[in-house]
Order: C-alpha cells, then structure tokens, then sequence
C-alpha cells in the first residue's frame, strides 16, 4: 500500500505539469482540442507486484491505438482505459504494436494481445513490430494456440457465426533495424537501438501536435538524448542507486550495464530537454523492505533544475496512468 501511494504521488508529481503552457489556459473556440493522449496501462517490473501491471504504453491519436509493449495485464488494463473514457484503446481496437525487446516482462501478455483482441473485434491482422526473434515467437505463439484457433474459426465456431472477423488472430510480425519503421495518416514511428542486455530498440512518435520517445529498458545512450531533442515528451525508465545498493550484487552489476539510474536519468534529461519527463518502469520495493525516504526526496531533487526549466501546467487529458 505504501508502495501505491508512493506511485501515485510520484504519477501526480508529473501529471499537473509539463510541455505545453497553451495548454493552461481555458480552451477557447479557436483553439483546436488536443489530439494525441499517452496512456500508461503498465508500468511494472518483472516483480509480481500486484499493484503494477507489465509494462504497456499506449500513444492514442484521435481513434487510433499504437501499443509499446505488452507484458502482463496488457488487454485487461486497456479496457480498463476505455471505460474510463479512452475509448481508443479499446482491445479490438488495438491493430498496431511495437515491442523495444523480447524479455518475458514485457511480452508475457503477447498471447492475450493477440487472442483477446481477436474476440473483442479485431477484424485485421495485427501489425507488430520488434527486433529479431519478434517472427519466431509469434509462430510458436500461433502454434501454441492453433487448437483454440481452429475451434474458434470452424465452421461451428464464435468467430464463424456472423463472418464477423475470421481474420483477426492473424500477425503480421516486422522484424526491424533502426529509422522510420511506420508511417500512416497519424503517426511516423522512427526507431533507435538502445543498449539492454539484448536487442532493444526505443522509439519516436511524431504525432500532429506531440514528439514522444519511449525508451525501454536500456543504459543511458547518446542516441536517446537525440531522439528526444526537445520532444513533448520522454519516457524513461530509472532505477534509485540507494536501492539498488540493497539488492543481491548480480542484480547491481545487471542495472549497471542495461539499466539507468537515476542520476544518469537527471543528467540524460537535461541534455534531451523534454517539455514533460515520465519515469517508468522503476524497480518494484522487496516484500518487508521499507518505502525510503530517500527514494522521494532524492529522485525529486536531482530533477530539480529540470523540473524548473520544464514542468508547467498540463491538462490531464493528455496523460493517463493506469498502472
């Protein structure tokens, strides 16, 4: 419960303010609605913390849903969002995804995305988009679930009945390299490898009025401050060092290589000067460990000069949490 509250103070600390000072003011005729929402359905760890789902971002344009990864919770989360009014992410309207690498944290809900999405109304193949090892492990996911799949889809089958969507559990999975890698009407989405302890790559969204980056799990790199270059937007993982110093000496040495702490974060920000900072993806507190203070007080004050120069007033419908 500490835990949670913690998040949510740490979630409201970034909510009120950011990029936009426009955005502060009361709407007028003129001024046209926004049209790009990020909504966090998962911010977790691969810690089985019950009050934070797998990793999942969702950048919502107008009606369209881009996913950025899927880990646990994934399908259940998104409707949890549509009901609250963001209709967008609605799980049969989730078409098009983009994962940053394959660990089990973030694509352990790949089946449900898939499947569920499949039953909820997705009429199209999915369109997914990864790095290598994306093909292999959505055939063997098709394979693992073929019987459900032929059963759904013979002639006796739910998914038959009115010849609704007999093609919606289809993939269509796009292993990629770094630059432009999607582009329609309401988005390009240019990719940039990371460094994780596998191939991981992070991701621009340039939307008609927002600049988003996601970074995924990696060390600080030089390509992300590039990426970002004043974006509306940067979402990034940090892990608190004071923590981490209570945490077996692998995971240390893991973190130290694929992973950002904290005061590289304040020093990455203030490179890539992002109007709004989201810290995501943090390390999950050890049952009977404590909540530090240090954790609150330490993260807010090394943001501080960038907090200064960037958080402003923001309208929370811009943002959401549901993690």
């Amino acid at each position: 419960m500490q835990l949670r509250r913690f998040l949510l103070f740490l979630f409201l600390m970034l909510l009120p303010n950011g990029a936009n000072t426009q955005e502060s003011k009361p709407q007028t005729s003129k001024e046209r609605p926004t049209r790009t929402k990020v909504v966090l359905l998962g911010t977790g760890t691969p810690v089985p913390d019950p009050d934070r789902s797998g990793p999942a971002t969702v950048i919502a344009v107008d009606d369209r849903a881009y996913l950025i990864d899927f880990g646990p919770g994934v399908v259940r989360r998104a409707e949890a969002a549509a009901l609250r009014g963001v209709t967008a992410v609605e799980p049969g309207n989730l078409k098009v995804a983009f994962v940053t690498h394959l660990h089990s944290d973030h694509t352990a809900g790949y089946s449900d995305l898939i499947l569920t999405g499949w039953t909820s109304g997705r009429k199209v193949a999915l369109e997914v988009y990864g790095p290598r090892g994306l093909q292999s492990m959505t055939e063997h996911i098709l394979q693992a679930y073929r019987v459900d799949i032929e059963t759904r889809t013979s002639p006796d089958g739910p998914m038959r009945d009115v010849g609704r969507f007999p093609d919606g559990w289809k993939v269509n999975a796009h292993e990629i390299k770094a630059g432009v890698i999607y582009k329609d009407e309401k988005v390009t989405v240019t990719a940039f490898a990371t460094k994780h302890a596998m191939e991981s790559y992070g991701y621009r969204f340039d939307t008609p009025d927002r600049s988003i980056v996601i970074s995924g799990d990696t060390n600080p790199v030089e390509v992300t401050i590039n990426a970002c270059n004043s974006c509306d937007v940067l979402i990034h993982e940090a892990q608190p060092l004071e923590l981490l110093a209570k945490m077996p000496e692998s995971i240390q040495s893991f973190v130290a290589k694929y992973h950002t702490t904290t005061e590289q974060l304040a020093e990455l920000a203030n490179k890539a000067k992002p109007k709004l900072l989201v810290i995501y993806h943090t390390v999950s507190f050890p049952r009977g460990l404590r909540l530090p203070g240090f954790f609150r007080s330490k993260v807010v004050r090394m943001l501080s000069t960038f907090r200064r120069k960037c958080f402003r007033k923001r309208s929370a419908r811009d943002i959401r949490g549901n993690s």
